[in-house]
């Protein structure tokens, strides 16, 4: 793996620390007017999305880890596992619901997906920021029953519950916020 000085850290670069993989959320560098410079740091542990802080001095040499963003096709599941394709070498590729996190309440078949690989291991997905989802089961809407900003749970094809207008009906197709799960308008 590559060194290199905190002086060249930036933003979302990805380090690894002590074997434990941290991405760089914020930096700050301090010259104090007595004493030496450092670097002041906010990480994000890559695996379990815990938040640290953690000072460097300025010039420390630290472990960069390469972080290999991979665009992916989803295809289907077999049993637990979702099975995807490398949209570069067609190579397939099969993960457990653990790697996706939340990103497996969105995936549908033909569906597109970035998998942040380190080495063998995937420590991230990244989603397009709306996704268009069958609606699967709801109750049907009341005629006359159109209170403004009234909301029912709705259940989507990937299993995923949500809070929808009234006037939504099983079957319908809805866009949904991938990063905070939200209903966003019919498709």
């Amino acid at each position: 793996m590559p060194t290199i000085t905190t002086n060249d850290i930036k933003n979302g670069m990805a380090l690894d620390i002590e074997g434990v993989l941290f991405e760089i959320v914020e930096f700050q560098h301090v010259k104090p007017g007595k004493g030496g410079a450092f670097v002041r740091t906010t990480l994000k542990n890559a695996r379990n999305g815990a938040v640290v802080e953690r000072t460097f001095r300025a010039g420390e040499k630290v472990e960069r880890a390469m972080i290999d963003k991979r665009e992916m096709q989803f295809l289907y599941r077999s049993g637990d596992e979702y099975v995807f394709m490398d949209n570069a070498t067609y190579d397939q590729l099969n993960v457990g619901p653990s790697s996706l996190g939340d990103a497996s309440n969105y995936l549908v078949e033909n569906g597109e997906a970035v998998l942040k690989m380190y080495g063998d291991e995937i420590v991230g997905v990244e989603l397009p920021a709306a996704v268009e989802l069958n609606i699967a089961e709801t109750e049907p809407g009341i005629q006359g029953d159109r209170v403004s900003g009234a909301r029912k749970p709705a259940t989507l094809e990937t299993g995923l519950v949500i809070q929808v207008p009234l006037f939504v009906e099983p079957n319908d197709r809805v866009k949904v916020d991938t990063r905070t799960g939200e209903y966003l308008t019919r498709a």
